[in-house]
């Protein structure tokens, strides 16, 4: 026993020949300081245990949604309308990435907020500020838009009742703020149509108001049936240029001038316009196309009721069409809204998803095992350095420069 603690205490002499390490001289530094290595790494396999054991049990609850896919609007329907021309406009527009979207809106401070408040997470969480509960709510909860379309969500909580409570809440809330914003193209073309029709109501009101009066006026009160045949027509043909630019207008709010049905669909209104000028050119006795029929065929007094005639057709047209596509807007944007479907609703989990402590204590104590054979060496040097008289000497130097270095002046 004696001759084995003079061999720990002794310092090894190892023998480095051209300055190489020497395989057999790391063993010797292992073997000499085994039980301080040891003793590390139980220690610290020790206190990876407690603290293992110390840590809650963390539950996480997991749903799977499908959110709205991009789907063609009914909208096209009533491009067949036109004929050859509606052709040209094709389908309406769909959402290009509807899953990052509603991820978006699930991550969004309004949903935190909600749930927060509905679920009291700012005392449970023991938050000073609704922006600390905030930011427990964000480093519980896990959202994802997977390739396939799906959205994962999953939140982790010592409560595996409140952790299934709250992922389901989130697709309750996800559903009802989705019918709350309009959110699709769907809902964007139905707020915009519900707008214009309000304008073209009133002014249908207007120009019917003001036939009536010219009629009064003038004690006229129908034309002949070529009048009212081109009247009709030319009419028609200004209501659907009217309804086409209204599209345009409404498509810009969600596509750029590259996308390919915007620029179709200009092009539409573009041969409307082309159409309308052509017939209204050869209906007019100047040709100059300012007027619907030729002002020598129909009497003086007939000129100003084909006028209101003409505004009152285009005001009717114009609000059918108009009305049409604000009830097939209605009718996607219902579809829209219902086609959020719950894939695999969260259940509470029955076992715990974290900590993992076998993982842990493995861990800990095999890194630990490599630190102490780190220090281990680290000793080693440190005891060769004062066994060395020349590399004291150095030592000491060094410290008396470090010492009196500050009293010197430069």
């Amino acid at each position: 026993m004696e001759n084995q603690a003079q061999v720990n205490q002794a310092p090894l002499t190892i023998q480095q020949p051209d300055d190489e390490i020497n395989l057999m001289d790391l063993l010797l530094v292992v073997a000499k300081h085994n039980r301080f290595i040891i003793k590390l790494t139980l220690l610290s396999a020790i206190v990876a245990i407690v603290i293992a054991l110390l840590l809650p049990n963390i539950y996480t609850a997991k749903s799977v949604i499908l959110p709205p896919q991009q789907v063609t609007s009914s909208a096209s329907m009533m491009l067949s309308q036109l004929g050859g021309l509606g052709g040209l406009a094709g389908g309406a527009i769909g959402m290009k990435n509807p899953s990052d979207l509603h991820v978006g809106m699930l991550k969004s401070r309004t949903m935190a907020d909600t749930l927060i408040q509905r679920f009291k997470m700012q005392r449970l969480y023991e938050a000073k500020t609704l922006t600390d509960a905030r930011k427990e709510l964000a480093d519980a909860t896990t959202i994802t838009a997977g390739k396939d379309g799906f959205i994962s969500i999953e939140f982790s909580d010592e409560d595996p009742n409140l952790a299934a409570a709250v992922t389901n809440a989130y697709v309750e809330e996800l559903d009802s703020l989705n019918k709350t914003l309009a959110v699709t193209e769907a809902s964007r073309r139905r707020l915009f149509f519900e707008n214009q029709l309000v304008g073209t109501k009133d002014s249908l009101a207007n120009a019917e108001v003001a036939l009536k009066e010219t009629q009064e006026r003038t004690g006229l009160i129908a034309l002949d049936k070529q009048g009212e045949a081109i009247i009709k027509a030319v009419a028609e043909l200004r209501a659907q240029l009217a309804v086409k630019e209204v599209e345009l207008s409404a498509m810009r709010a969600y596509a750029t001038e590259q996308n390919p049905d915007y620029r179709q669909l200009r092009e539409v209104v573009s041969g409307l316009r082309g159409q309308l000028a052509k017939v209204e050119s050869n209906n007019s006795s100047t040709g100059k196309g300012n007027i619907f029929v030729p002002t020598g065929k129909v009497p003086e007094v007939g000129l100003e009721y084909i006028r209101k005639m003409r505004d009152v057709k285009y005001q009717e047209t114009l609000f059918e069409l108009l009305s049409k596509q604000f009830e097939i807007a209605k009718i996607d944007e219902a579809k829209d809204s219902a086609l959020i479907q719950v894939v695999d609703k969260a259940l509470v989990p029955e076992k715990k998803s974290k900590p993992k402590r076998a993982l842990i204590i493995v861990l800990a104590t095999i890194l630990t095992f490599f630190i102490g054979i780190l220090l281990a060496f680290f000793r080693e040097a440190s005891e060769r350095t004062y066994q060395d008289t020349a590399s004291v000497k150095r030592m000491h130097l060094l410290r008396s420069y470090l010492r009196n270095g500050n009293k010197r002046t430069f």
